[in-house]
């Protein structure tokens, strides 16, 4: 069993179930850098290592305006629409 905890509120947890995985990567792989500081270093480093690791896979990058604010909804569904995956960098 997976435990996956969320920030955003501990008063009321969410009872959430994880997607099965296949243990295989395969199609469309989205970045997402969140403007924050050096985010978009995180990325270059792990694009490379997964085009390293996976050449089967396209990568696909995508940036929010600010960090500041949600991600716009038309910026969500074009990720959703062009990637099989996603993976977001948050740290500094």
């Amino acid at each position: 069993m997976t435990t996956i905890l969320d920030p955003t509120n501990e008063a009321v947890p969410v009872t959430r179930q994880v997607t099965p995985r296949t243990g295989k990567v395969s199609g469309v792989v989205g970045l997402m850098d969140i403007r924050k500081p050096r985010g978009d270093v995180y990325l270059d480093a792990l694009e490379g290592m997964l085009k390293e690791k996976l050449p089967g896979i396209e990568v696909k990058r995508f940036a929010k305006p600010t960090f500041t604010k949600p991600c716009p909804d038309d910026l969500r569904l074009d990720i959703k629409r062009e990637c099989d995956f996603v993976i977001e960098a948050l740290a500094d």
